[in-house]
């Protein structure tokens, strides 16, 4: 399979929707990353990568990073996460209140954001340090050193992110929180605010296109079967409620973030990393999108 042509090609495709889209400026930090940056990495197993574009460009992974922490948390805590966070797409926006009320403070999946505070109470909860062992493990399923967060995306989320404050306070009410709420919110704004290029991101997601391996730090320890169950919620949540609209047109498990980054697998072939900042209305990166719907249709290849 010529990769690299692929993604050449997909650069010149996808020129048309420059255009379209806005970016994240919600965010104060955020509304400064320039619009125009796309980047592309395909890490295929036992071959190599293959990049174009801003590939090697740091930005922040922001949701993308809720994989990581969904796999640190159930590998802490085992299958009694589920009693705490549920399975099921959403089909309501990713900071949805009305939901979580509606389903008495148990978040429908842990890649909307209150299944994501959640999930960071777990890890705090289980961690004696969990923003350096977020990174640690980062960097162990990549064999990237020297990660870090954007420490000035953190801040400007927490002084702007008005309504996952409210989130979690809800949470907090429903008893779904065990710690104090913004030390909560810290370490969750915080593992938004990593930052990886489009290589790195692919690296570490190469873990889930080969269903995991055991692999053990500290206190964790991740199992192929926890694995698995990570990448089928990427294919039935990972996008929000555009979930169904990705699987229909790409047909990769994958998770997308505001920061415009989106990282996929196609199992026990390769991953792929692709960034973007400017987001459609559901906050999906709408090059991102539409690069990986060009991949699948070039390649021919796609999980179904």
């Amino acid at each position: 399979m010529d990769y690299q042509g692929i993604i050449e090609d997909i650069i010149k495709e996808i020129q048309p929707f420059t255009s379209h889209g806005k970016v994240a400026d919600y965010i104060p930090e955020m509304a400064k990353v320039d619009p125009s940056k796309f980047g592309i990495t395909i890490d295929v197993i036992d071959e190599g990568i293959y990049s174009a574009g801003d590939a090697r460009e740091k930005f922040s992974i922001q949701s993308v990073s809720k994989v990581f922490s969904l796999t640190i948390a159930h590998s802490l805590v085992g299958e009694s996460i589920w009693e705490r966070v549920k399975v099921e797409p959403s089909g309501s926006p990713f900071n949805s209140l009305v939901q979580l009320e509606y389903e008495n403070g148990i978040p429908r999946n842990p890649f909307i954001n209150a299944g994501a505070i959640v999930i960071a109470d777990i890890m705090l909860s289980n961690l004696p340090d969990s923003k350096a062992s977020f990174i640690e493990f980062v960097e162990q399923i990549s064999g990237i050193s020297g990660l870090a967060y954007n420490e000035n995306v953190a801040k400007s989320e927490m002084d702007s992110g008005f309504r996952n404050i409210a989130l979690a306070y809800f949470l907090k009410s429903y008893g779904n929180l065990d710690n104090d709420v913004m030390e909560v919110l810290d370490l969750y704004f915080h593992m938004c605010a990593l930052e990886m290029t489009c290589e790195e991101l692919a690296k570490a997601f190469l873990f889930y296109a080969k269903h995991g391996s055991s692999i053990k730090f500290d206190t964790i320890k991740v199992t192929p079967s926890q694995v698995k169950r990570t990448n089928a919620l990427m294919q039935t949540c990972g996008f929000y409620d555009e979930s169904g609209e990705f699987t229909f047109t790409v047909g990769l498990p994958g998770k997308s973030g505001v920061g415009g980054g989106v990282a996929a697998i196609y199992p026990q072939r390769y991953s792929v990393a692709v960034w973007g900042p400017k987001l459609n209305k559901k906050g999906n990166s709408v090059l991102g999108m539409k690069a990986l719907e060009l991949l699948t249709s070039k390649s021919e290849m796609s999980i179904f």
